[in-house]
């Protein structure tokens, strides 16, 4: 199922998108909230008078650097011995047809397509065996990053927390097997970065085993799992676009900031 978390008239609600294609896709209204049991209210709404907000508003986003070994080689860098681990604030999330603003304070924006994980429940030191009963769904991000930051910075908490950092959407795919989906962005229709989420050095268990041991990870709150090879820069008028097989496209353009 499909769910995604929508605006019109000034109220918030999620629902379940049903239907195929940019025209026919329409908006199940859900009542309650999607993490514990709900039910669907058969009210319906199409998908393109809606604006599409943010999947989720998650407590905290726990992203993984360096999980694809080409990632790490194109930025001379190597394997981590254990998962690089950082944090994204809330405020850096915006959903599809947001805009990220280039920040001020950096000359080299890259983006950094990845498949982000869902947390549908409160979850501490979780046994790899029961990983997918934590696991709400899967949606698509994109991990802007000032390049030029990162690397001079030896914290990563502005390279890669700046506001809109952190485009998560379109919706969520709650019946999905993400061991091997293709993942892609493209800048412009020129696709940038092309791989499989059957290369990442650890695995969605390992990742969560690995960040349980430290934290509660609450509903809604999100991992980035890492990028794939061929991250690369975006100007201000670019519009970058993130497609994981089995879940959609994320779209966002690159405004100055105002």
């Amino acid at each position: 199922m499909r769910i995604a978390r929508f605006s019109i008239d000034g109220n918030v609600a999620f629902g379940a998108v049903e239907g195929e294609g940019p025209d026919g896709l329409v908006l199940d209204i859900i009542k309650g909230i999607p993490y514990a049991e709900f039910e669907l209210s058969g009210t319906k709404v199409p998908l393109n008078k809606v604006r599409l907000l943010p999947p989720v508003l998650p407590n905290k986003v726990v992203a993984i650097g360096r999980n694809y070994a080409e990632h790490a080689a194109e930025l001379g860098n190597e394997v981590p011995d254990v998962p690089v681990a950082f944090f994204k604030p809330t405020t850096s999330v915006i959903g599809s047809g947001d805009a990220i603003e280039y920040p001020s304070f950096s000359n080299e924006l890259h983006h950094e397509a990845e498949l982000a994980v869902v947390i549908g429940r409160m979850c501490r030191e979780v046994p790899r065996e029961r990983v997918k009963d934590v696991i709400f769904g899967y949606t698509c991000a994109n991990d802007v990053t000032a390049r030029d930051a990162q690397k001079r910075e030896k914290q990563w908490a502005r390279a890669k927390g700046f506001d809109t950092s952190c485009p998560l959407g379109p919706w969520v795919e709650t019946d999905l097997d993400p061991q091997d989906l293709t993942i892609q962005a493209t800048v412009n229709g020129e696709q940038r970065q092309l791989g499989r989420t059957s290369d990442m050095i650890r695995s969605i268990e390992d990742l969560v085993v690995h960040i349980t041991e430290a934290m509660t990870l609450l509903p809604g709150d999100v991992i980035l799992t890492g990028t794939p090879a061929g991250v690369g820069p975006l100007h201000v008028g670019d519009e970058v676009a993130v497609t994981i097989e089995g879940i959609g496209t994320l779209t966002n353009k690159v405004i100055k900031r105002g």
